[in-house]
């Protein structure tokens, strides 16, 4: 598991709900990490094509598309882990009744989780997420 989602999804939230140009610095500051980190992952939402930018004294970040036709799954997807769950770091002995098969077993359960959790992201937009904050 990773930090990356709760981050895009609070730089998302915040450029849904203030609905104008933010700068990086303004976002770390809701977030209170490092703005060298907003800006790594502000590039990453916008080579997916859910934010844009514009550079200069009064440049910032804003949504690329209204909050409405952006699913949670769409912000999720960019910046997906390779697995939910993890993956070990060693090879299971092939000679091993269990450990011959694991790996396949457990990619099918992966593949399970990952398939619930889109599903479930995919239920909800990003303006309804918005609507949940005051």
């Amino acid at each position: 598991m990773n930090g990356r989602f709760p981050i895009a999804l609070h730089i998302m939230t915040l450029l849904c709900k203030e609905d104008r140009l933010l700068p990086s610095d303004y976002i770390a500051g809701s977030i209170n990490v490092n703005p060298v980190l907003i800006r790594k992952e502000l590039s990453n939402l916008i080579k997916h094509q859910l934010v844009t930018s514009q550079e200069g004294k009064n440049g910032g970040y804003k949504l690329n598309q209204p909050p409405k036709k952006i699913t949670l799954a769409a912000i999720y997807e960019a910046v997906r882990p390779e697995t939910i769950l993890g993956v070990a770091k060693n090879q299971p002995n092939p000679a091993c009744p269990i450990g011959k098969q694991i790996n396949q077993h457990l990619n099918e359960l992966y593949q399970e989780i990952d398939h619930s959790v889109m599903q479930k992201l995919d239920k909800t937009n990003l303006l309804e997420f918005c609507d949940k904050f005051n």
